[in-house]
């Protein structure tokens, strides 16, 4: 599996194209003057490629940069982006797309999740993501769907159960609550399992009621990720059948942020949202 672009790597990418344009460098000149590939340069500022600690000395050797905390910050951010990470081992069952969205979510700060058919994949229950993807994956052995479910338990312990937990906020339309995934027993569990998430103080849970009509959602699930460190790292993931889509540009992010600030008025508060979840489980019972 090719490298993930963590976090680290965007932090580090980004700085070095704003040390290169501070000096109205253009790639193709740094790439002459080093004699790399053009392509090189830019996969290193964009986040997509790996950098090994002494390159970037080199790159801020032609940079003229001489201070040596400035050196060393970004050479520590070099090296941490090799770091091994704990999904590694499920390499050969996770796709890259899944890989790059753990990536990420690993170092966020926080989520601002929207889902308009599942229950968010940091709440679901192991029953409830068996019972998913067998049904997503009907040729998968069940090896494999084993490996799967313990990458969703892992996900939420290292982000929900870390020393300082990653703030979640869920806004869950009502169909994905009524939609029975497994059986009926399987469903109750999990809603009752997302009603006690909810009174974490780290997750904030609301729930969009059909009574909403038409909402900002209608166009699909997405995920706004947040990070600590600097707001125009922020990204916005979306998922489809096929295929995956991130969106850094501010004006994209700004967007879905907009959007999820009007799916939280008109979704029900949090403890009208707990009462109907609640009542919902008892009517699978």
């Amino acid at each position: 599996m090719a490298a993930t672009p963590t976090v680290r790597r965007r932090m580090l990418g980004a700085e070095l194209r704003r040390i290169r344009e501070g000096l109205s460098l253009r790639v193709d000149d740094v790439a002459a003057r080093l004699g790399w590939h053009q392509s090189k340069v830019s996969r290193l500022e964009n986040g997509r490629h790996g950098v090994k600690a002494n390159e970037v000395g080199i790159l801020l050797d032609v940079y003229e940069v001489s201070d040596p905390e400035t050196r060393e910050a970004l050479a520590t951010l070099a090296r941490e982006g090799k770091r091994r990470v704990w999904w590694q081992p499920y390499s050969d069952v996770i796709s890259q797309n899944y890989a790059s969205f753990i990536s990420f979510e690993a170092e966020a700060a926080s989520i601002r999740n929207f889902e308009s058919s599942l229950i968010p994949g940091l709440l679901q229950t192991a029953d409830y993501v068996r019972a998913l993807i067998r049904q997503l994956r009907p040729d998968a052995s069940p090896e494999v769907i084993n490996a799967l479910v313990d990458v969703r338990l892992a996900r939420q312990n290292a982000a929900l159960q870390r020393e300082d937990p990653l703030k979640l906020w869920a806004i869950v339309d009502e169909a994905a609550l009524r939609r029975v995934v497994g059986s009926k027993l399987v469903m109750s569990r999990q809603l009752q399992q997302l009603v006690t998430a909810s009174r974490e103080p780290h997750v904030s849970l609301q729930v969009v009621p059909f009574a909403a009509g038409a909402h900002p959602g209608v166009h699909g699930s997405f995920v706004i990720l947040e990070f600590p460190v600097r707001n125009d790292l922020d990204v916005v993931y979306t998922d489809g059948l096929t295929s995956s889509l991130y969106l850094e540009r501010d004006s994209d992010v700004a967007t879905y942020s907009q959007a999820f600030d009007r799916l939280r008025a008109a979704a029900l508060d949090f403890a009208p949202s707990r009462r109907l979840i609640t009542q919902i489980a008892k009517e699978l019972e």
